[in-house]
């Protein structure tokens, strides 16, 4: 929806059409920050009749100009014609109201193209179907959140893929040995990360991921792809670091309101076109009511997330010595001198909202400590404005062996809690009389 004059004539040669007036991105030589763009940026009232907000466009088709315009869309729809599709035809592609919801996702991290999914699950699925063929290796980083893990272990094991890992916070030597062993294995066709990591919180070096894959491989590298729900995209931005294509599940914070599932991909237009056309065939994308509850969403993104972050520090300061906890798995609690330390000044602007406890017990005091709160809700999931706490090894990531959750610390004894937007004072009172419960 974004770019484009007023009456500006339509490049097939037909009719006029009116385009969308040019987009405010800069006063006086201002950058406009994103909290601002998020307001109003993608959309021009004229062509909704004047409207504030954008109406749900509840549609599954376009009408094309003349029969002109109608060919040329699909020369770039099938490839024919370099440059890809124009306009709108049929909402398996996009509509006028993931298109403004792309606008606005790419501003967050500076991305040249955004790309809006029915879930997170479904932005990673596409993703790798795009990039992935069979007998190809992927290598990634771990722990993954456990449904990432089964499509790329067991579904995409179907067809003779094969993955090998190096642990979050690998150092470069770890990272490039795994490397060497994946070429040796067949071709990779993508390193597939998530930092911080779900659900330990262990962050991983980006920059050194992109080092060895640079360092590893030719002109024909495989992408660097990063799931970046935890922190992004306010605390981290991984395309400064050299990942070429960023995912998110927007059920989390730019939703932010537990009443929604999507996802999306972003990053540069030569990364996500892959991406877009296998979108185009499998119909991943995300519908327009969800994009249009996503783009109130974004409006209050920065509010909701230095909120909680604010919260979930609080919350830490006070877990953090209880005699009942064992450790707290928090961004702002890292030993200054330890490696991870290092990535966080490096990739982090903020510890976000979203921890992992450590009590001391296992599981009996796990489930103690989650049945005796009355604030927080027992939910899986995340980022919400509510403040929700699980356990992963008995829920998320039940499905993991045994034997690989104690080598990633998915131990009995760990609750995943994210804080929400409450008052923090009331969470601490919460947390201490499910404590006194364990």
């Amino acid at each position: 929806m974004a770019g484009g004059d007023e009456n500006e004539a339509d490049l097939t040669g037909g009719s006029q059409r009116r385009r969308p007036r040019r987009q405010l991105e800069e006063i006086g030589g201002r950058r406009l920050s994103p909290a601002t763009l998020m307001m109003g940026h993608g959309f021009d009232p004229a062509l909704s009749e004047g409207a504030l907000k954008p109406p749900i466009f509840l549609t599954s088709t376009f009408v094309f100009e003349n029969a002109a315009a109608g060919k040329r869309h699909f020369e770039g729809v099938t490839g024919k014609r370099p440059g890809g599709a124009e306009g709108l035809v049929y909402s398996r592609f996009n509509g006028p109201n993931q298109e403004i919801l792309e606008d606005r996702l790419g501003i967050w991290e500076g991305a040249e193209e955004a790309l809006t999914f029915s879930s997170g699950m479904a932005a990673i699925a596409t993703l790798l179907l795009a990039y992935v063929k069979p007998g190809d290796v992927i290598v990634h980083s771990a722990p993954l959140y456990a449904a990432t893990e089964t499509l790329i272990g067991k579904i995409l094991g179907r067809f003779g893929v094969t993955w090998l890992d190096f642990p979050a916070g690998a150092t470069r030597a770890e990272i490039d040995a795994v490397l060497d062993r994946a070429k040796a294995q067949g071709r990779v066709a993508l390193v597939y990360l998530e930092s911080p990591a779900n659900p330990t919180n262990a962050l991983v070096d980006v920059e050194a991921v992109v080092a060895a894959r640079d360092a590893a491989f030719g002109e024909d590298k495989p992408p660097v792809a990063i799931d970046n729900t935890f922190l992004g995209p306010l605390w981290q931005q991984p395309l400064r670091q050299g990942a070429d294509i960023v995912v998110y599940s927007l059920t989390k914070y730019a939703g932010g309101h537990s009443d929604l599932v999507a996802g999306s991909a972003v990053g540069a237009k030569a990364m996500i076109d892959p991406i877009r056309a296998m979108r185009n065939t499998i119909g991943t994308i995300t519908d327009p009511h969800t994009a249009w509850m996503l783009l109130r969403s974004l409006e209050t993104l920065e509010l909701r997330m230095t909120r909680a972050s604010e919260n979930a520090a609080k919350v830490c300061a006070y877990l953090r010595d209880h005699p009942k906890v064992e450790q707290v798995g928090y961004l702002g609690f890292l030993d200054p001198a330890s490696r991870q330390a290092d990535i966080y000044r490096r990739h982090c602007t903020g510890a976000g909202s979203t921890f992992s406890l450590y009590l001391k017990g296992g599981e009996r005091e796990a489930f103690a400590f989650l049945d005796a709160m009355k604030i927080a809700k027992l939910a899986v999931s995340l980022g919400g404005t509510e403040t929700l706490a699980s356990a992963p090894a008995a829920m998320t990531h039940l499905s993991v062996p045994d034997d690989r959750k104690a080598a990633l610390g998915i131990s009995d004894n760990l609750v995943r809690i994210s804080i929400g937007v409450e008052n923090a004072d009331d969470l601490i009172a919460d947390m201490e009389q499910a404590l006194a419960a364990v």
